[in-house]
């Protein structure tokens, strides 16, 4: 310690505790902003707002990142029917929890007050889109493909001087996507195989 270092803590008594002039600075600035802080922050107003905060009746469900083909694994957190936060999951094969700025984006998405939220629907030689339920939606559909389907069915086929079965349709094709796991890509094969349809493709490949 040099002289200087002595003069500016000053002296100190051997064999007791003693409070210099730096000391009693670090304590003046130290009260003065605690001081401060109190008078402008209402601490139990802050209490309050902490405990909305915290992930309490939480319900986390695995998804996959709707955007590229990669199939990143997300964890969505929703509490009484309200998506909370989106982040990745740390157990997935494909990405161990890292997210690219797209897969971060997700969450301004699906939170977005423009998304839609039930199917629309545009009769034909109409101006406007009108909401209708899921289930006209799906009953919709699958009068389309029941209609498309029956109209240009292919049950046979001639190869040489034989007509041989082929039971299929040339007017719809399956078009799965990154997001769709195992499992579910087992049961659209098989549902667009039982319908007749030999055009099966990937997002990925479009």
């Amino acid at each position: 310690m040099d002289t200087q270092d002595q003069v500016d803590r000053g002296p100190r008594t051997e064999g007791s505790a003693s409070i210099n002039r730096r000391d009693w600075l670090r304590l003046t600035v130290s009260g003065g902003a605690g001081l401060a802080v109190g008078g402008l922050l209402d601490l139990s107003t802050v209490r309050a707002a902490t405990q909305k905060l915290k992930l309490e009746n939480i319900s986390e469900f695995t998804t996959s990142c709707n955007f590229c083909s990669c199939g990143c694994g997300m964890v969505a957190a929703v509490r009484d029917g309200k998506l909370i936060s989106m982040e990745g999951d740390y157990d997935h094969i494909v990405n161990r929890g890292s997210l690219c700025v797209k897969g971060i984006s997700m969450f301004a998405t699906h939170t977005s007050p423009n998304r839609l939220t039930t199917p629309r629907y545009r009769a034909p030689g109409s101006d406007h889109w009108e909401d209708i339920s899921w289930d006209d939606a799906i009953s919709r559909v699958a009068q389309k493909i029941r209609k498309t389907r029956d109209a240009t069915w292919i049950a046979t086929e001639k190869v040489g001087d034989k007509e041989v079965p082929v039971n299929r349709t040339d007017a719809i094709g399956f078009l799965g996507g990154a997001q769709n796991t195992n499992e579910e890509c087992y049961l659209f094969q098989k549902a667009a195989r039982l319908l007749g349809m030999p055009y099966v493709e990937h997002q990925a490949r479009l």
